[in-house]
């Protein structure tokens, strides 16, 4: 479980093609404080720790994954937000993040207001359900408030602190960003189609 409240900024260094996938490596100063097994969001994206040394650590990401999330389309150089899954004695900021993508969504357009930015996404219709103004959606992992809510499209508006320190701050329109609703939509929504039968 994760929070949404991104720890760092990494690098893609090194990017495997396998027969199950794809074997990653991020270089980040994050990599000796992590643990053999632990679950790490990356972009929204749970991955587990395969192997660690001082400058950085590997994941495996499955065909699945690399299907239905943005990782399918790293490259070495890509910057992306990455998460250590919350401990129970923290302070819970940000939303319930599981790290599991329901979908990808298109940049439609990023602007500036003031120091903060607008950044507007169109998202799959059938994800319409678990959409609602003000409340919580993870894009690329981040903790954000839907601002606006449109037509299978919403727009969140990122802070100064947010845009500095994640990989947000490099979307332009057309970017593919993964999207997780919030977990207490999801469970509402399904529980109200289930009631519907």
């Amino acid at each position: 479980m994760f929070t949404g409240l991104i720890e760092t900024v990494a690098s893609v260094a090194r990017l495997d093609l396998r027969e199950s996938g794809y074997r990653v490596r991020f270089d980040t100063p994050l990599a000796p404080e992590l643990q053999l097994g632990e679950s790490v969001a990356v972009d929204g994206v749970c991955l587990t720790v395969t192997s660690r040394d001082a400058a950085g650590w590997e994941a495996d990401i499955g065909p699945e994954t690399a299907r239905v999330t943005t990782l399918g389309s790293l490259r070495p150089g890509h910057r992306v937000n990455l998460e250590r899954s919350m401990r129970a004695e923290s302070r819970f900021g940000g939303h319930l993040v599981q790290g599991h993508v329901d979908a990808t969504g298109n940049v439609l357009g990023v602007r500036p207001d003031g120091e903060s930015h607008w950044i507007e996404v169109a998202f799959p219709e059938e994800l319409s359900p678990m959409f609602v103004p003000k409340g919580s959606v993870a894009v690329n992992g981040v903790s954000l408030t839907v601002a606006v809510l449109g037509e299978a499209r919403f727009s969140v508006m990122i802070i100064p602190f947010t845009w500095e320190h994640t990989n947000l701050g490099g979307l332009r329109s057309g970017a593919q960003v993964n999207l997780e609703c919030d977990m207490v939509g999801k469970y509402v929504a399904r529980a109200a189609q289930w009631y519907r039968r």
